[in-house]
């Protein structure tokens, strides 16, 4: 063992440099006295400080730092404890840790090897509790619109819970008096302990699988956290999610919440409720029976009187539509319509005839024959282009035509003669 010099009075030069008591370390031994020395003198210490550098290897071992105001320690936590952590640390947490000190050798430094870790002024189980909940609210797990309602008359009630704890004889108590033709498919499973969790998942999973399960319990009696924590793991939340059938969560008393209720279904207050919301009482299925059976017979009869109404309305109708009646109205309108037509062509044959002999009139008196018929005649140019009505459009020795009644002239000029009035324009 290192021995400390003496700090009481200064070293004597023969105690520095008597070669035959000194005593020289390698590096290694130096510090494998020290690691020794700090396992013998702090085998189990408590240390309070902030987290920084907190990280998980892939081995599942966590490394991290813890420090205050004024130092700062390094800190190792090996998978075997590691995974025990029951909530999430992150730099900046303050924590409390309970583990021995140690001196990584390759390094020189000194660490604390630890054993466990909580969050400091609240409790590890709540604290794992808040931040399970909290991500999985997040990701919309807690929702009431991706939630199932429970069957009506469920077949198969399976129930996933310990075979020794009293939730299980309080489901069968009130299955059997409420209504004792349910069938019920128990899935034992450890509710409380190391690997409950896991159970209790692997449990749901392997009942909802079961061909016919209508509807699952899932639950235990009330205790404390601890007691309860394997219904507040993500492993059974995720179990609970991805169930095919409904869930219910009876998981202690009243009181008592749990991951487990968020996420299921229906959550009951006690194990007995959860019985009570599973199925209906025997009796309460024959009062309901009995008023559909009364709403059915009424709602027979009123189709029935429905029925003969339009029956009864269906044979008037046709009544009125018989074939024979249908003839005769119709011949009696083909007849008046016969009439009617009858009248309007004549009517329309003397319009048009009145029309035609007044538009003949008009043409005859537009007709250019009809004027040369009275001795008139159209005198035209040498080449028919126009018509001459001046006698000063056209000079001596030109050739013009005259068209008269029957025939036509062809005239050479010899003299012109303008009418005063046209002379004046």
């Amino acid at each position: 063992m290192l021995r400390p010099l003496r700090r009481d009075r200064p070293p004597r030069m023969a105690e520095l440099f008597d070669l035959p008591t000194r005593r020289i370390f390698t590096v290694s031994e130096l510090t494998t006295e020290v690691r020794e020395l700090l396992e013998t003198t702090y085998d189990e210490i408590w240390i309070d400080g902030e987290l920084s550098n907190f990280r998980r290897w892939r081995t599942g071992h966590v490394y991290f730092t813890l420090k205050d105001a004024g130092a700062q320690l390094q800190g190792v936590m090996f998978r075997s404890t590691a995974r025990h952590l029951r909530f999430t640390p992150d730099d900046g947490m303050r924590v409390i840790v309970r583990g021995h000190l140690s001196v990584y050798e390759p390094k020189g430094e000194y660490q604390i090897v630890c054993q466990y870790m909580e969050p400091h002024g609240v409790g590890a189980l709540h604290l794992a509790f808040e931040q399970l909940k909290h991500r999985l609210e997040s990701e919309g797990l807690f929702a009431p619109s991706r939630k199932r309602l429970l069957p009506t008359l469920p077949r198969i009630i399976g129930v996933v819970t310990s075979l020794d704890g009293a939730a299980l004889r309080d489901i069968i108590h009130v299955l059997r008096r409420r209504h004792p033709n349910a069938h019920l498919l128990i899935r034992p499973a450890r509710v409380q302990g190391e690997g409950a969790g896991n159970d209790v998942a692997h449990g749901i999973i392997q009942i909802t699988e079961i061909q016919g399960v209508d509807v699952v319990i899932v639950g235990r009696g009330g205790g404390s956290i601890e007691d309860l924590w394997a219904f507040n793991e993500e492993v059974v939340a995720r179990a609970i999610v991805a169930s095919s059938v409904p869930i219910i969560s009876a998981v202690g008393h009243e009181t008592d919440f749990t991951i487990s209720d968020f996420v299921a279904d229906v959550r009951a207050a006690t194990p007995s409720a959860a019985a009570e919301l599973a199925v209906a009482p025997e009796s309460e299925f024959r009062e309901r029976l009995d008023r559909m059976y009364e709403r059915l017979r009424n709602a027979a009869l009123m189709r029935i009187r429905k029925e003969h109404v339009r029956v009864r309305e269906l044979d008037l109708r046709l009544e009125a539509r018989d074939p024979r009646r249908m003839l005769s109205t119709i011949a009696t309108r083909l007849a008046a319509l016969e009439g009617r037509l009858a009248g309007a062509m004549t009517r329309q044959l003397s319009k048009r005839r009145e029309s035609f002999v007044a538009l003949v009139g008009r043409l005859e008196n537009l007709n250019p024959l009809a004027v040369l018929g009275r001795g008139y005649a159209v005198c035209w140019n040498e080449d028919r282009s126009a018509v001459v009505s001046d006698a000063g459009a056209v000079e001596t020795h030109d050739i013009v035509h005259v068209t008269l009644k029957r025939g036509e002239l062809g005239c050479t000029v010899t003299t012109t003669t303008r009418s005063p009035r046209s002379s004046e324009g």
